[in-house]
C-alpha cells in the first residue's frame, strides 16, 4: 500500500503533461484523461484511508532516500480523510467543467489550458496533504499556486487580470514568509522533516520556537484567509470561472487550515499561541459574516461566508484538545463539499441570468426550480440548520469549547451562534431576492425551461442545460447531505484522527522508525 501514497500526486501531473502534449486535439480523449485520472485518485484515496485506519500511517520515501535525509509522503488518518473528500470534489468539478465546455462550444481552450492547470493544482493539493517535510510542503504550495494563477486569470479579461494581480501578491507574500520560516527552522534544528521537528522543537529556546511558529502561522493564515489577512479573497475568487472558483473556495483555503492543524498538533501542541489563534478565529467569524450580510453580489456574499466559516475550524485547532481537533476536522470536511457546491450552482445561476447581482435576479424558483433546490439545500447546510452536517459540526465545536472551559471558549459559543444566525440571514436575503419575486434578468440561450421567457427583458428562446451540469452539482449536494446520515461514523473517524494527531508518536515512529 505504501507504493500507492504517491499516486494522487504523480498521476495528475502525468496526465497534465500528456494533455499539454496533445494540445487542443482529440477532445474526447482529453476529457476522458481528466475524468479517469481524478476517478482513479478517488479510488486510491479510499484505499489509503482504509489502510491507514487498519495499519496506521503509511510512508513512502521519494527517490529511495529514507527520512529524514530524503523527502517522504505520509498517509495517516487525517491526510487520507481530507484527500478522499477533496478527490471526490475535484472529480465532480471536472465533470461540471467538461460538460460546461461542450455546452458553451469552447473546446480547445478549456481542454488545452484549463484542464492541465486544474490537474497541476490538484496534484499540489494532494502533495500538501501528504507531505512529511516542510520544504516539500512549500513545493506543494507553489505547485498548486502555479495552477491556480492560470485558472484565476483564464480568459484574460480585465477583472480577472486585476484579481489575479491581487492573488499573486498575496501568494508571493505568504511564500516569502514561508521561506523565511524554513530558513530559521533549518538553522535552529538542522532538519525540515516534520517527524524530526516534532522531537527537536521541544529542545529549542522558547523565543526561537515561538518565532518559527508565528512566522509559519502567518504564512498559513494568509493562505487560509484568516482575519486580518483575508481582504484579498473576496476580491479574487468571484472573478474566476465557476469550476475554478468552486475548487478555490472548497480546497485552497482548507490547505491552509490543514497546515495549521499539522503545525499546532504535531510541532507546537498546547503552546501559548493557541490563545492568539482563538482570538483570530473569533475576529474571522464576525468580520466575514458582517461582510456577507452587506453584499448584493452572490459570489461576493459566498466569498465572505467562506472567510467567516474558516474561523470555526481555526478555533477548534486553538482549543488544543482532541475534541477541538475532532470538531475542526469534521467541520472542514463538511465545508469543502458545501462551499464547492454553492459556487458551482452559482455558476449555473450566472449562466441562467447573465449576472451574479442579486438585485438583477428574481423568480428563479419558478423559472429554474432545480437551481433553486440545488442552492437552497447547501445554503441551509452552511447556515447550520438542524440536523444537517453544518449544525452537527458546530455542535462538536460547542461541546469542545464548553468542555475546555474559560471565558474565551464561552465567547466562541456566543459568537458561533451569532455567526450562524447572520449566515442564515445573508443566504435567506439572497434567496428571497434571487429566487422569489418577479424575474429581472436573463441571458439568451441559457435558461432551463423549454418555453419562452417572458420577464421584463425581451423574450428569448430558451434551451436546456446539459444534464451533467446540474447532475455534478447534485452529486456534491448529496455528498454534503451524506455527512449528516453518516455523522456517527464520520465523527468517530475524525476523533481517531485527532487522537493520532495529539499522540504524535504514531506519526514520528512511522516516519523515523523505518530506517534500517
Amino acid at each position: 500500500m505504501e507504493r500507492l501514497v504517491c499516486v494522487p500526486v504523480l498521476l495528475p501531473l502525468l496526465a497534465a503533461g500528456v494533455k499539454l502534449a496533445i494540445g487542443g486535439r482529440l477532445r474526447r480523449l482529453q476529457s476522458a484523461i481528466s475524468l479517469v485520472t481524478l476517478a482513479v485518485s478517488v479510488v486510491v484515496s479510499a484505499l489509503l484511508l482504509v489502510a491507514a485506519e487498519a495499519r496506521g500511517p503509511l510512508v513512502t520515501d521519494l527517490g529511495g532516500w529514507p527520512a529524514p535525509i530524503g523527502i517522504c509522503l505520509v498517509a495517516d488518518r487525517l491526510s487520507t480523510l481530507v484527500l478522499l473528500v477533496s478527490s471526490a470534489v475535484t472529480f465532480f468539478v471536472m465533470v461540471y467543467s467538461v460538460a460546461n465546455a461542450y455546452a458553451e462550444q469552447e473546446h480547445d481552450a478549456p481542454l488545452a489550458i484549463f484542464h492541465p492547470a486544474f490537474l497541476v493544482m490538484v496534484a499540489g493539493v494532494a502533495d500538501a496533504f501528504l507531505s512529511g517535510d516542510l520544504f516539500n510542503l512549500f513545493v506543494a504550495f507553489e505547485l498548486l499556486l502555479s495552477g491556480s494563477y492560470v485558472l484565476l486569470t483564464f480568459g484574460g479579461t480585465e477583472s480577472r487580470i486585476r484579481a489575479g494581480a491581487t492573488y499573486t501578491l498575496m501568494a508571493l507574500a505568504s511564500s516569502m514568509l514561508f521561506l523565511i520560516a524554513l530558513a530559521v527552522t533549518y538553522a535552529a534544528t538542522g532538519t525540515l522533516s516534520l517527524a524530526q521537528l516534532a522531537e527537536r522543537f521541544a529542545r529549542l529556546p522558547e523565543e526561537v520556537a515561538m518565532l518559527v511558529e508565528l512566522t509559519l502561522l502567518l504564512a498559513f493564515a494568509i493562505k487560509a484567509a484568516i482575519f486580518p489577512m483575508s481582504a484579498w479573497l473576496p476580491d479574487s475568487y468571484p472573478t474566476a470561472p465557476a469550476p475554478a472558483t468552486a475548487v478555490f473556495a472548497g480546497l485552497l483555503t482548507k490547505v491552509g487550515v490543514y497546515s495549521i492543524i499539522r503545525l499546532e498538533a504535531l510541532l507546537f501542541p498546547g503552546g501559548p499561541v493557541s490563545t492568539l489563534l482563538m482570538w483570530a478565529a473569533l475576529a474571522t467569524m464576525l468580520a466575514g459574516v458582517l461582510g456577507a450580510v452587506a453584499q448584493t453580489d452572490l459570489k461576493r456574499m459566498l466569498s465572505f461566508t467562506l472567510v467567516s466559516h474558516m474561523g470555526y475550524m481555526v478555533f477548534g485547532v486553538g482549543l488544543s484538545t482532541v475534541a477541538g481537533l475532532e470538531g475542526a476536522i469534521f467541520y472542514m470536511l463538511h465545508h469543502i463539499t458545501v462551499q464547492t457546491s454553492l459556487f458551482l450552482v452559482t455558476g449555473l445561476v450566472e449562466q441562467r441570468t447573465g449576472t451574479t447581482s442579486v438585485s438583477r435576479m428574481g423568480g428563479l424558483m419558478k423559472t429554474a426550480p432545480l437551481l433553486a433546490v440545488l442552492f437552497f439545500v447547501p445554503a441551509m447546510n452552511l447556515s447550520g440548520i438542524p440536523p444537517m452536517s453544518g449544525f452537527l459540526g458546530k455542535v462538536l465545536l460547542v461541546q469542545a469549547s464548553l468542555a475546555h472551559g474559560g471565558p474565551l471558549p464561552v465567547t466562541f459559543v456566543v459568537a458561533g451562534l451569532v455567526t450562524s444566525l447572520l449566515t442564515l440571514y445573508a443566504v435567506a436575503k439572497t434567496w428571497a431576492k434571487a429566487f422569489w419575486g418577479g424575474p429581472r434578468a436573463v441571458r439568451a440561450g441559457t435558461v432551463m425551461e423549454s418555453e419562452e421567457y417572458t420577464g421584463e427583458d425581451p423574450t428569448v428562446t430558451t434551451t436546456a442545460f446539459p444534464v451533467a451540469l446540474p447532475a455534478a452539482v447534485a452529486a456534491l449536494v448529496v455528498i454534503g447531505l451524506s455527512f449528516t446520515v453518516l455523522a456517527g461514523p464520520l465523527s468517530a473517524l475524525a476523533h481517531r484522527a485527532a487522537v493520532e494527531l495529539t499522540a504524535r508518536e504514531p506519526y514520528v515512529a512511522a516516519v523515523l522508525g523505518r530506517r534500517p
